[in-house]
């Protein structure tokens, strides 16, 4: 869920002045978290201890009343009720909050059914239910490839994606002149456009600028391709350091907590895309569990054996960008 956390911050200051510079500073003083990340923390803390999603993103959302942003309109009212009750929303707020579902559980039909319930408390429209639903199961399938393999995941993206479209029926070969500097909130305009970022993205830095440069709901965006990428790629070690700095540490000990009850779904992965797809820029500490246990060797080794493999799919995945 930290990859839906880091995509919310680092889109935040570029949702209401949109840029289209893939090379934008990545992050300043100007980032800060949203809403997005609000909601995200209140369903890990709603698993945790098994509360009630409605009354978890409730409290949050009033714990932080005025984050960078604020809230949507209909979901600031619905935050502002002391009753609030659903209100057939079919939002991109459902799609951005679902992602620790997708780490808490291993039963795909268990996982699909907490994603929905995640949904209803504001997003019961059956657009709202799906959206959730999609991001959920993307993060769950690219789970499943690199649980069996180390870094199995980017070798089946489109195998990932052509499950999502098959679930969701949704169209992701939209042109971007469609999308490009669209700023649309709903689940429909959203959860598509970042299923076709990821098909073309060649790790986790790399999805999340291209959401953000796209002039969009940046935040939004990012945060629901930032989800998608981190349990595809892996989030380098550097990127978990740099964001703490900007949460709360409320916000922070239920990371940690969560970190500590699904330990497995939090092993770094190591992007090796990342510092110009060159092995020897890969931070070596993150090949250890949290009990300093080196668990990564023979996966590492075959990675570094697939480095070419890596890069011919990268270079494809680049052409199929350009054409875009």
């Amino acid at each position: 869920m930290l990859g839906a956390i880091i995509g919310d911050i680092v889109g935040s200051r570029w949702e209401f002045n949109p840029t289209n510079d893939y090379n934008f500073e990545w992050l300043s003083k100007e980032n800060n978290f949203t809403d997005d990340t609000i909601c995200t923390i209140a369903i890990a803390d709603a698993l945790l201890h098994e509360r009630d999603f409605g009354e978890s993103i409730h409290n949050w959302c009033n714990r932080y009343p005025h984050p960078m942003g604020g809230y949507g309109g209909r979901f600031a009212g619905w935050v502002h009720s002391e009753n609030p009750v659903p209100y057939n929303s079919f939002g991109n707020g459902s799609a951005m909050r679902v992602s620790p579902v997708a780490h808490w559980h291993d039963d795909e039909n268990l996982m699909l059914d907490t994603a929905t319930a995640t949904a209803l408390p504001s997003h019961n429209h059956d657009e709202g239910i799906k959206g959730a639903q999609i991001v959920a199961l993307a993060i769950f399938k690219a789970m499943e490839y690199n649980k069996r393999h180390y870094q199995e995941a980017p070798r089946h993206i489109d195998e990932i994606l052509e499950e999502c479209v098959k679930f969701s029926g949704y169209d992701i070969n939209m042109p971007k002149s469609s999308v490009l500097n669209k700023f649309d909130e709903t689940c429909q305009g959203t959860v598509p456009v970042a299923l076709k970022i990821i098909s073309m993205a060649t790790c986790f830095e790399d999805a999340v600028r291209m959401a953000v440069c796209l002039g969009a709901d940046a935040d939004t965006l990012g945060a629901i391709v930032g989800s998608i990428a981190e349990a595809i790629w892996g989030i380098p070690m550097k990127l978990h350091r740099e964001i703490e700095t900007y949460l709360p540490e409320d916000m922070r000990c239920v990371i940690l907590d969560f970190r500590h009850a699904r330990p497995s779904s939090f092993k770094p992965l190591i992007d090796t895309t990342y510092g110009g797809n060159d092995f020897s820029n890969v931070s070596w500490d993150i090949l250890y569990d949290m009990d300093g246990k080196d668990v990564y060797e023979e996966e590492m080794e075959k990675a570094m054996s697939d480095k070419e493999k890596r890069r011919k799919e990268m270079t494809e995945r680049g052409r199929a960008r350009n054409n875009w």
